[in-house]
């Protein structure tokens, strides 16, 4: 029997404990060791696996205590995995220290208020955890009056912005160890409350807990935070010297936040799924980070489950569920002309080239249209293709990384469209089309092509939807389109409410040249004719029928009609 596939399982004991298949990273306990870096920030894209990292190193290092006192062995948990064959060096490091473990995508809300009663909330339960130390005559009573307002969130906000710091000197006090801090998805208060509209006060905040924990604190062995965004030193770490930043742009540690070949190599044949390889390098892989080309551990996961469980399973977008997408939907609302136009370029699998600025924060998002386009990169949406340095800046070449995150931008350009047409008044377009006038049709056409984001779906298929979405809101009449119909159809016939009105065929077509428009309007008409689309409405007592031609090239169509 296979190992199941852990679907959202980012504890690393229930991993193991369950039997779940495990992708063994246990080689990042070495590396961090190897680097001795005192606080290591890694930035990775939403659901690479950065939370089930924490909890590996968690369970790795820590001298674990339920609450009551009674000391755990974890060494269990890495029988047969890699580090055990590192040497006595890095095994003997295993469950040697105190450990705070810390997540603060519970600040996920829509007020700062209730963003940080459920920080303090976190914060408390981690108290808790490590509530035999209160029991101990480790601490003064002093002492052990503050560990206790903390964890029962009655202490002042003074006090609270010191907990990480304070419960790092306790447990040294209870271990006579340095203690590490483990902090995952750091940025989610900060973009939330940017998006929330209440920044400033979030980032006071999280300024004033981390630098008390990771800046002036002596009781710290070292500390490992993630989180999706680097942001500036200034903004949250302020005068902290050892921190080592670990981005999607590094070497170091690529290997260990989503799956590389190997890895996808030996899972397609543990599954007997070696005919999909193909499929899954093109819709999850094409990440870089530094040269280290890696798959989206969750897509992958997903993916290999349906066809494993389901008799016919194709690919799905899985990581565009549950990533947030506010920044692809920023972008494509905010677009400029250019802008426009470069998004048309990625999309057709194209690159574009832009400055990298590594220290940003949300609140610089909209000062220029280049940190949009760094904030897509660093969160996943855009991969580097290379790189090169003019003076001062470093300048990326940078691409869509695979067919999944090409589904999310097509797919936030369709429902942007969508919103836009919904609102427009597309009165003179069906006016247009009753006085047969082709000019007038052609300049409406026009108009709504030069806001639109094409995202060339086999080229004709993108036209149509466009098509379709203007004429839909005309009441006098239901549209049919061939995709409704399968082939040997016209791609859209409007009939009438009232079939005393004239029903339309239209035909479409696509050219790359703009000299071949009239040509391609000319072959839209004589497919109408070849085909005898008109016949099945004559049948049905349309008397009234007109048949037009139209052939796109970019931003510009052409329209014709039967003579």
């Amino acid at each position: 029997m296979k190992k199941p596939l852990a679907i959202g399982i980012d504890n690393y004991k229930a991993m193991i404990d369950q039997n779940y298949y495990y992708v063994d990273k246990t080689m990042l306990m070495k590396e961090i060791l190897d680097k001795q870096g005192a606080v290591s920030l890694f930035t990775r894209p939403r659901r690479f696996g950065k939370t089930l990292a924490l909890s590996m190193l968690k369970t790795y290092f820590e001298k674990e205590y339920t609450r009551d006192g009674v000391l755990l062995d974890n060494s269990r948990y890495f029988e047969g995995k890699k580090i055990l064959d590192a040497g006595e060096r890095y095994t003997g490091e295993m469950g040697q220290y105190p450990v705070i473990s810390l997540s603060l995508k519970s600040a996920k809300q829509p007020d700062f208020e209730t963003a940080y009663v459920c920080l303090m909330n976190e914060i408390g339960r981690e108290f808790d955890r490590h509530n035999y130390v209160v029991e101990s005559d480790a601490l003064t009573q002093e002492e052990k009056i503050r560990f206790l307002q903390i964890r029962d969130q009655k202490a002042e906000h003074a006090v609270n912005v010191t907990a990480l710091q304070f419960l790092s000197f306790c447990l040294e006090k209870y271990h006579h160890k340095k203690t590490i801090i483990l902090i995952d998805e750091y940025d989610v208060p900060l973009e939330n409350a940017y998006f929330r509209q209440f920044y400033d006060q979030m980032i006071d905040f999280v300024r004033s807990l981390f630098e008390s924990a990771l800046k002036t604190n002596d009781s710290l062995q070292f500390a490992v935070i993630t989180g999706c965004l680097r942001i500036s030193r200034e903004s949250i770490f302020t005068g902290l010297n050892n921190l080592q930043i670990i981005s999607v742009l590094n070497e170091n540690y690529a290997e260990y936040f989503g799956f590389i070949q190997d890895e996808i190599d030996r899972m397609v044949e543990f599954y007997d799924l070696k005919e999909k390889e193909k499929e899954l390098k093109d819709w999850y892989d094409g990440y870089l980070f530094g040269k280290t080309e890696v798959y989206n551990p969750w897509s992958v996961i997903n993916y290999i489950y349906s066809n494993v469980t389901e008799t016919v399973a194709f690919p799905k977008p899985y990581w565009s569920n549950t990533s947030s997408n506010s920044i692809v939907r920023e972008l494509v609302e905010t677009a400029n002309s250019e802008v426009k136009q470069e998004i048309e370029k990625l999309i057709a699998g194209d690159t574009i080239e832009k400055p990298v600025h590594e220290e940003i924060t949300y609140g610089d998002i909209h000062k220029s249209q280049d940190n949009l386009w760094n904030f897509l990169f660093f969160t996943g949406y855009l991969k580097a293709e290379g790189q090169r340095l003019e003076e001062d800046t470093i300048y990326l070449t940078m691409k869509i990384p695979n067919m999944e995150v090409r589904y999310i931008y097509r797919n936030m350009i369709r429902e942007w469209f969508a919103d836009r047409i919904k609102v427009r008044d597309f009165t003179a377009l069906y006016q247009a089309f009753l006085d047969e006038d082709e000019t007038k049709i052609e300049a409406e056409i026009r108009d709504i092509l030069k806001i639109s984001i094409s995202y060339y779906d086999g080229n004709e298929g993108f036209y149509h939807g466009i098509m379709a979405g203007l004429l839909q809101g005309w009441s006098s009449y239901t549209i049919k389109s061939n995709r409704e119909s399968g082939d040997g159809r016209p791609d859209l016939v409007l009939i009438p409410l009232d079939e005393r009105d004239p029903l339309y065929i239209l035909e479409f077509k696509y050219t790359k040249v703009f000299t071949e428009m009239d040509a391609g309007c000319q072959e839209a008409l004589q497919q109408i004719e070849d085909m005898n689309y008109e016949e099945e409405y004559l049948n049905e007592g349309y008397l009234n029928i007109r048949k037009l031609g139209i052939c796109f090239c970019k931003k510009s169509c052409r329209v014709k009609k039967t003579q």
